[in-house]
């Protein structure tokens, strides 16, 4: 399945679930380093949805709210350099460190901005962990979920990783949202703008991305 072939408002209630698994995930302290990776992500996605749904200027999209909670609570969860390595591909050893920093910061911007817009989707869903098909002394897990609310249930899945420095024992490095790999995803999109343009074109493509996404959203105020 590859994007196109996922309806509007398909991809918009998927999104709403990434909100939903990420955005409401727990402050750092409150993971006990020994989870194990299911319950790693069934924390993160359920201990906070009511303080979510409580805020008022979060359901709304605020950018601003919405940044200081990513920062505050996704980003410790995330080995996104890992992320952002994998979704510029090949072109990831091309880039020098300035430009592999302005590709986290603008991939960065890119998610948070497609959170805003999806956040005020986030109302009555409650998220069901899939028994974990893994060994012990797996490094690298998939932990299968599914969001249930209105409609039917969604799909999402998180590939994760061990990690003894994170708050968990435990970082997510992707995710598949109704049967499409976020990371690899972008891959696609990410790979045709540096055949085209290099790594600094796919930059200048990402910050004019993210400046439209500004300009529509104080549009739409």
């Amino acid at each position: 399945m590859t994007c196109s072939s996922i309806t509007r408002r398909s991809w918009t209630r998927a999104f709403a679930a990434l909100v939903l698994g990420l955005v409401c995930g727990v402050s750092p302290a409150a993971f006990a380093a020994d989870d194990t990776a299911d319950a790693f992500i069934k924390r993160l996605s359920t201990d906070l949805l009511d303080t979510v749904k409580a805020d008022k200027t979060i359901l709304s999209g605020d950018i601003n709210k919405i940044s200081v909670l990513v920062d505050q609570r996704v980003m410790p969860h995330l080995n996104f350099q890992r992320m952002t390595a994998s979704a510029v591909g090949p072109g990831w050893r091309q880039a020098s460190p300035e430009q592999q920093k302005r590709l986290q910061e603008e991939f960065k911007a890119l998610l948070v901005r497609t959170y805003a817009g999806a956040v005020n989707q986030v109302s009555d869903q409650s998220i069901v962990v899939k028994p974990l098909r893994s060994a012990p002394d797996d490094k690298e897990v998939i932990v299968r979920t599914e969001v249930r609310g209105k409609g039917d249930p969604i799909q999402l899945d998180y590939r994760v990783e061990k990690a003894p420095e994170a708050p968990s024992g435990w970082r997510i490095y992707n995710l598949n949202v109704m049967g499409v790999w976020l990371v690899d995803n972008y891959r696609t999109q990410f790979a045709q703008e540096i055949n085209a343009k290099g790594v600094d074109g796919l930059i200048a493509s990402l910050v004019e991305r993210n400046k439209s996404n500004s300009l529509r959203k104080a549009d739409a105020k």
